[in-house]
């Protein structure tokens, strides 16, 4: 009874933030919507430590090891709370890789660190802790272990997280953070003081310009993993990736101007998204 209490306010959690990609939607079986939830609860909570409220970066260090040593607890059995015991519960009961949480812990705990990135390989080794876990998880609620359908997988959850960070580039330099490789921002003779701006220089344009297009080949791989899944799964994911394109197109649409306007899905455009990815 605690667990499907849990279960429900993690749904509950689930819709109530916004993000470019349906979660828990009802295209996903009736039967895997409150464990997808649930591991959205583990996300979003370790998320929220590692970025949210006024506290110094040691405080969040101190908050993210405390809920680490919780996870590490709620592996042998031992819960504190219902949300710790239905995350186990989807974990045992699914087969589900644990290392992918430790990965996802390991980027947010990178986040309070580490603010700037030298180069694009870098940043990707950041994604691969910090998004692709999700996708693997989601796999695998599927029970699709397959290598391929991984990598395919990976193509779209990295892809996600760029479009986020172009999205979203005036707040996180807010934060002091730039999610821009800094030999990119020197190639194209931006500066960092470009992204304080309220609106976006020429040269920080083209930078976006840049990284848009090639984000844009990461969604195209990733449809590589649509004949590796069942019908409603299938549309699930080809929602997401039309979800992550329409945010580029919003972008491109804007002529690259990111700081003035957040490009942002409404409901509306979600609907139309969902209805494209039907046909």
């Amino acid at each position: 009874m605690q667990n499907e209490t849990a279960y429900q306010e993690a749904l509950k959690l689930s819709a109530s933030h916004y993000e470019n990609f349906p979660v828990s939607s009802f295209l996903i079986k009736k039967e895997l919507r409150k464990d997808v939830a649930i591991i959205y609860w583990f996300a979003r909570t370790a998320d929220d430590i590692a970025d949210e409220g006024d506290i110094s970066s040691s405080e969040r260090i101190q908050n993210l090891d405390q809920f680490e040593f919780r996870f590490n607890e709620l592996l042998k059995g031992n819960f504190c709370n219902s949300f710790e015991q239905a995350l186990h519960s989807t974990i045992i009961h699914r087969n589900l890789t644990t290392h992918l949480f430790f990965d996802l812990l390991s980027a947010f705990r990178q986040d309070i660190t580490k603010t700037r990135y030298q180069s694009f390989d870098e940043l990707l080794d950041y994604c691969k802790r910090s998004a692709d876990p999700v996708g693997r998880l989601i796999l695998e609620l599927h029970n699709i272990r397959n290598q391929e359908a991984f990598l395919y997988a990976d193509s779209i959850c990295t892809g996600l997280q760029l479009t986020n960070f172009y999205q979203d580039i005036g707040i996180d330099y807010k934060k002091g953070r730039i999610y821009i490789p800094l030999n990119e921002i020197l190639e194209f003779r931006a500066d960092e003081i470009d992204f304080g701006g309220s609106n976006s220089s020429i040269n920080l344009k083209r930078l976006i310009e840049f990284n848009v297009k090639r984000n844009k080949k990461m969604y195209i791989e990733g449809r590589k993993l649509l004949p590796f899944l069942t019908a409603r799964l299938k549309y699930e994911i080809k929602w997401t990736i039309l979800g992550g394109e329409q945010i580029l197109q919003e972008i491109e649409n804007n002529e690259y101007e990111v700081l003035c306007k957040r490009p942002k899905l409404s409901k509306l455009k979600f609907i139309k998204l969902l209805l494209k990815s039907l046909l």
